[in-house]
């Protein structure tokens, strides 16, 4: 039977490959040292496939269609964009197990959009760059939940798309190991007039709710206080919320975290553990 042995949370700031040297040297390395950590844990747990799950921003989808949340089924590559600092590649999918996600999910009320072929943005490709690129054979299934675009998806919402993920790998009867990826956040005000602001009070209190493993917490911070406190960036905690809820019973245990302006974002790491 298949199981989920591990689980992190992580940027997917994309100024971090593209532009590494605007932080201050310190900074940088501490925040590439903590990916480095992350894939080397990932290597340690002998995992063979990565769920990956991240958000668009409007480089994949715009106003014609939205989905609420998109599995990668088949043919998965990227970076979309041309400016993140790596190239764009093949990124191989575990396909069997993807399929199972989804159809398991439409079982469960999930109404799963899905992709045959997809281009991923950085939401999936740099988690993939920094944490599965090092890692021979590791396959990536890309999870996209809608947190960029209003109305985003609620906090309730990701926590059953997380379970229905749990069930459907446990469920499963192949062998996989699995690590699951939260990615994106903490505060950042993307395209306003307060882009580079970091709230680093909030961003404190969103890791001290994860890394009690207070996931209601998470979910009972409305749109409009995340907005206000963390920017429309922080509405990425959501895939957080998915990721702990694939775990299941789980506190955060924090790895790094460090206030970046000149990567515009309060950045967090931490691995997922049993509560």
């Amino acid at each position: 039977m298949a199981e989920i042995v591990g689980g992190f949370l992580m940027p997917h700031d994309p100024l971090i490959p593209s532009i590494p040297d605007a932080a201050e040297p310190a900074q940088r390395d501490r925040v590439l040292g903590a990916f480095e950590k992350i894939a080397r844990r990932v290597d340690e747990l002998d995992a063979d496939t990565a769920i990956i799950i991240g958000d668009d921003h409007y480089a994949l989808f715009g106003p014609h269609c939205i989905p609420r949340c998109l599995i990668g089924i088949g043919d998965v590559e990227g970076p979309a964009e041309n400016w993140l600092g790596f190239e764009t590649g093949v990124i191989e999918n575990n396909e069997p197990l993807a399929k199972h996600i989804l159809f398991s999910g439409y079982d469960d009320g999930i109404d799963w959009s899905f992709a045959k072929a997809l281009t991923v943005d950085h939401g999936v490709a740099v988690p993939h760059h920094y944490c599965v690129k090092s890692n021979a054979g590791l396959r990536t299934i890309p999870v996209y939940i809608n947190c960029g675009v209003m109305p985003v998806v609620q906090g309730r919402r990701a926590q059953q798309i997380g379970q229905s993920i749990r069930r459907a790998i446990d469920s499963w009867s192949g062998d996989e190991r699995v690590v699951v990826f939260g990615t994106g956040g903490i505060s950042h005000w993307v395209g306003s007039a307060e882009m580079g602001r970091i709230n680093e009070s909030f961003d404190r209190r969103i890791l001290d709710l994860a890394g009690r493993g207070d996931v209601e917490g998470l979910i009972a911070l409305s749109d409009e206080e995340i907005l206000r406190e963390g920017g429309n960036g922080a509405l990425e905690i959501r895939n957080w919320i998915c990721a702990m809820a694939a775990l299941g019973k789980v506190r955060a245990e924090l790895m790094l975290y460090e206030p970046v302006p000149q990567w515009i974002t309060g950045i967090g790491f931490a691995e997922l553990k049993a509560a």
